[in-house]
């Protein structure tokens, strides 16, 4: 098994806790136009890449559910809250990240979130700088599930895939990562891993600093 060299996050719901304000906002957004979305369909969404979650969205609610009207009001309401509020970070961030700095493992982002708003948020959480690479969804053509980020990401590591381990949350995140190539962590948010997701990822842990583990030895 080769040596792990690299580490590439997703960000919403694994270094951020960001998620639960998609949840609460794509709900809002969609009542405010009068559209009934329930748990199970903003789950469905999660990391999809637009041109995958419009389709899908479509396919709940009908052709004429708004879909950018409503997610540009869903965008309105999670940046007044982050705003009031600021932001949480999922528990052992730091942690993990500096022992993967001591260890000199190169670090990226995988996100489908678009770059403006990525390094908003990790220059609020004061990440910026800790990333070798930050690949968002408005820099590739296919998103996740579709492996691009991922392969992306690796090369902008200046290593194969096969020495990156891969962080998610998210199925869609997970089928990503695997289809790259990526050794695949996940550290499940909302919900927890389903039997039919246990293809897509070599361990699971219950935050980042536990996933520490996953490189010792390596």
């Amino acid at each position: 098994m080769n040596e792990l060299k690299g580490a590439i996050f997703d960000m919403d719901g694994l270094l951020i806790d960001t998620e639960k304000l998609y949840l609460r906002y794509w709900k809002q957004a969609a009542a405010d136009f009068g559209y009934d979305m329930r748990d199970e369909h903003v789950f469905a969404i999660r990391s999809l890449a637009r041109k995958y979650s419009i389709p899908k969205l479509k396919g709940f609610f009908g052709e004429d559910f708004p879909t950018e009207e409503v997610r540009k009001r869903r965008t309105e309401l999670i940046n007044a809250h982050i705003e009031a509020n600021g932001i949480e970070l999922k528990k052992g961030l730091f942690e993990l990240l500096d022992y993967l700095h001591g260890k000199g493992i190169r670090l990226a982002v995988a996100t489908a979130t678009p770059r403006e708003r990525t390094m908003l948020y990790l220059q609020k959480i004061g990440a910026a700088d800790r990333f070798d690479a930050v690949i968002c969804g408005d820099m590739v053509t296919s998103g996740k599930p579709d492996p691009e980020i991922y392969l992306t990401a690796a090369k902008c590591l200046g290593l194969p895939p096969e020495e990156c381990a891969a962080f998610e949350d998210s199925p869609n995140g997970l089928k990503a990562a695997r289809a790259a190539g990526c050794r695949v962590v996940m550290i499940p948010d909302m919900t927890q891993p389903e039997p039919e997701d246990r293809p897509y990822y070599d361990a699971v842990y219950r935050d980042l600093g536990e996933a520490i583990a996953f490189f010792e030895g390596s």
